[in-house]
């Protein structure tokens, strides 16, 4: 049993439990919860154009269940968490930018009461958001504490040394990946070790921002990591989220501005299904493949990738109120991945 008397992940394993026996049915008016292996199915008034739905009774269910964030992770502050590195000046005057990151074991909480045996980057899945500037000499110092082989394989442009495929780090293991940052755009990092499925479902995944070097236009910037979990270990997933905790952002809506320019970094690390989606509400997107180019874009609602697959999104809000933002699988959005755009009025209307 989990510290707050609820079953811990193996009780799950061995109780076999369905898809929507986990977390339940949650329609878009409602979530699901596991509370000792019943579904309990809240129901909540379904948001209106201005007005935020009443969920009231939604966070008093949630909260009798335990706390979402008992392991520390907050995906909120995860939004906006960016990891610059150590800056320091090389003698060419090249900027470097120095990273510590840690392979450890951990138990995450993935939805109220539902714990997973991680394997994360310093003790989060998923791993700090690392940030630098094309032409940037990046240096990240991995230390494996964890107990089994791992590495950091990083998307992009780097020597065979840096490139975190061969070069297994054993347990108590250290090693050093160096490389200048290119291209500019959103990648991805993650382990390499095999079997590649286990390591990379299992947590050991982060986003890998190089900004261009003349940057991008001001805005609201915010990093979604489209991931799932299998919670017993039969090969498909029973909890699907952005940034791990299912429905997250259902309970505490991402507060934006009217008007104002915000940018998604949007990947996808789902293991299990060919494809994870994004779909806003009330809203279209300026969709820049991999964020690699700065004026060529697709103008849609909703972007499909495979995983690996990563893409930079702009967006304004016309009107003002609650909009979803959710997977287009609908099983995704009843099992977890779902959230909600909370559109407040433009600081000058």
């Amino acid at each position: 049993m989990s510290r707050d008397g609820l079953p811990r992940l193996a009780d799950l394993a061995r109780a076999r439990m369905s898809r929507r026996g986990l977390l339940g049915a949650a329609a878009l008016g409602g979530v699901g919860l596991a509370t000792g292996g019943a579904a309990v199915a809240l129901q909540t008034p379904g948001p209106h154009l201005g007005e935020l739905p009443d969920t009231s009774a939604m966070h008093h269910a949630m909260a009798s269940v335990g706390d979402i964030r008992a392991d520390g992770f907050d995906p909120t502050a995860y939004l906006t968490d960016f990891d610059y590195g150590k800056v320091s000046i090389l003698p060419t005057g090249q900027p470097l930018r120095e990273y510590y990151i840690v392979a450890e074991d951990a138990e995450i909480e993935v939805a109220p009461g539902v714990f997973f045996p991680a394997w994360t980057y310093n003790g989060q899945v998923p791993g700090p958001t690392i940030r630098a500037t094309e032409g940037d000499r990046v240096r990240v110092h991995f230390t494996n504490k964890g107990l089994h082989p791992h590495t950091i394989h990083f998307h992009g442009i780097h020597g065979a040394t840096a490139d975190g495929a061969f070069e297994q780090v054993s347990p108590g293991g250290t090693y050093t990946y160096d490389f200048d940052a290119e291209p500019f755009g959103l990648q991805m990092y993650h382990c390499h070790a095999v079997p590649l499925k286990k390591h990379i479902h299992k947590g050991l995944y982060g986003a890998f921002i190089i900004d261009p070097k003349q940057g991008r236009p001001p805005a609201r910037e915010l990093v979604m990591m489209m991931n799932a979990f299998d919670t017993n270990f039969d090969d498909e997933n029973e909890v699907y989220a952005v940034n791990s905790v299912a429905f997250h952002y259902q309970k505490h809506p991402i507060r934006i501005r009217q008007h104002e320019l915000v940018r998604v970094y949007l990947g996808n690390i789902t293991e299990f299904d060919l494809v994870n989606s994004l779909h806003i509400h009330g809203n279209f997107f300026k969709l820049f493949r991999t964020g690699t180019d700065l004026e060529r874009f697709e103008w849609t609602d909703i972007v499909t990738m495979g995983q690996g697959e990563r893409a930079v999104l702009e967006f304004s809000y016309k009107h003002t109120g609650p909009f979803m933002f959710h997977a287009h699988q609908s099983e995704f959005a009843e099992l977890g991945w779902m959230g909600i755009f909370q559109v407040e009025p433009a600081l000058n209307a």
